[in-house]
């Protein structure tokens, strides 16, 4: 639009996802179905496409079909009005070789930052469940001339290890990044809390274009933009930090307001389902004015007959529910099961078949998983880790067209 800044979307969308395995086992992390509906990158895509950013590559690597179909199939915009959301794989410009970092996923998609010439370049993680308005974030960058900001939202202390954290001075100025530390940090305002990075970045183009120069003839570096380009940005005093607490989002409830999770993990991803089947849910799927936006498929409503019941749960269109009985879960689309059997605190993907009378307890059933008549999953766990993976929360996962015993 004139006089706004031009502005380039990069969602990196190609880690391997290896803690979520099965899930992974043949799909990119971001295309792992999530919330009945969605698969994962559908939430900083409607981030980004509902605060009115719409040239958006998403750099894609390992197993990425499921993941290019998804992006291309549902995520089309105005080519009028010159909106792109395109699938870039690894195009090997720099010669024979995979990405060996996200920074190294970036120079060597250079290509698309010369061809576009933005002002700006928006570097978004693609595989977290949560809403953010991106715009506020440019916003605070433009004013403060950083070279980078860098989204942090507030964790407890003893709780940040596991992140990258940002040690900063009133002002905002980032003095120091670190990685997982052993002690993380406090606040400028609050001693008990940390900035954990959120993996979302905004950049100026030039200090992007700079630092990745840089890292990239550095023999030494591991090319990782939390690891390398970010820590050298601090370096030079050029990176802000952006409080996700001051992100407004139209919509949002008391309760939801401010949620995050990295779902990189079995029981994170379970956990994260959970969030979404109370009656005033932790995270709120029903948000219209800040949507979580995909493409839904062309099946009949969920069907519930023969006294079948589904309580405090999500189910997905095309389901029936046949004389069982459905409990704090989550059911996506075109699910059968079958009279007598007991679903409970379970997450069940698209095309799962449950047979007569059997139970399913705290699981993970992935895509088109036969469970037949009388199989119990989730009931007696030293026979399930014989059988199929078991998370360390005791979450129970059956893979990908798999047949129950």
């Amino acid at each position: 639009m004139k006089g706004q800044p031009h502005v380039l979307g990069i969602v990196l969308a190609g880690g391997e996802g290896k803690r979520l395995w099965p899930l992974t086992a043949d799909r990119a992390k971001p295309a792992v179905p999530f919330g009945g509906n969605y698969r994962l990158i559908d939430f900083v895509l409607s981030n980004l496409v509902n605060a009115g950013l719409t040239q958006i590559c998403v750099l894609t690597q390992y197993k990425s079909h499921s993941l290019d179909r998804h992006i291309s199939t549902t995520w089309r915009l105005s080519s009028v009005l010159g909106q792109y959301i395109t699938p870039v794989p690894a195009q090997q410009r720099l010669g024979p070789r995979w990405y060996t970092g996200s920074a190294d996923a970036i120079y060597q998609s250079l290509n698309l930052v010369y061809d576009e010439r933005p002002d700006y370049i928006v570097v978004f993680g693609a595989d977290h469940v949560y809403r953010m308005d991106p715009s506020q974030m440019l916003e605070q960058h433009i004013a403060t001339d950083a070279g980078v900001t860098v989204a942090g939202i507030r964790v407890p202390r003893a709780e940040a290890k596991a992140f990258g954290c940002i040690d900063s001075d009133a002002s905002g100025q980032i003095t120091r990044f670190l990685e997982k530390p052993a002690d993380p940090p406090g606040t400028p305002d609050d001693p008990e809390v940390t900035f954990a990075s959120m993996g979302n970045y905004v950049f100026s183009t030039d200090a992007l274009l700079d630092a990745l120069r840089e890292d990239a003839a550095n023999p030494d570096s591991d090319h990782d933009m939390g690891g390398d380009i970010i820590p050298a940005l601090v370096a030079a005093g050029r990176a802000a930090v952006y409080d996700f607490a001051d992100n407004v989002v139209p919509g949002e409830t008391e309760r939801d307001r401010g949620y995050w999770r990295d779902v990189g993990t079995i029981d994170a991803y379970y956990d994260s389902h959970m969030d979404l089947v109370s009656v005033h849910p932790v995270f709120n799927l029903y948000n219209q004015a800040w949507p979580i936006r995909t493409a839904t498929p062309p099946l009949a409503p969920a069907k519930f007959v023969q006294g079948g019941t589904a309580q405090d749960s999500i189910v997905g269109p095309g389901t029936i529910i046949s004389g069982a009985q459905v409990t704090n879960s989550v059911v996506g689309a075109g699910v059968m099961i079958e009279a007598g059997a007991q679903v409970d605190g379970s997450v069940l993907l698209p095309g799962v078949h449950i047979g007569k009378g059997a139970v399913v307890r705290r699981a993970i059933l992935d895509k088109n998983v036969i469970v037949p008549d009388g199989a119990q999953i989730g009931v007696d766990l030293s026979t399930d880790r014989e059988r199929y993976t078991v998370s360390n929360g005791g979450v129970v996962v059956l893979g990908k067209g798999v047949r129950a015993e």
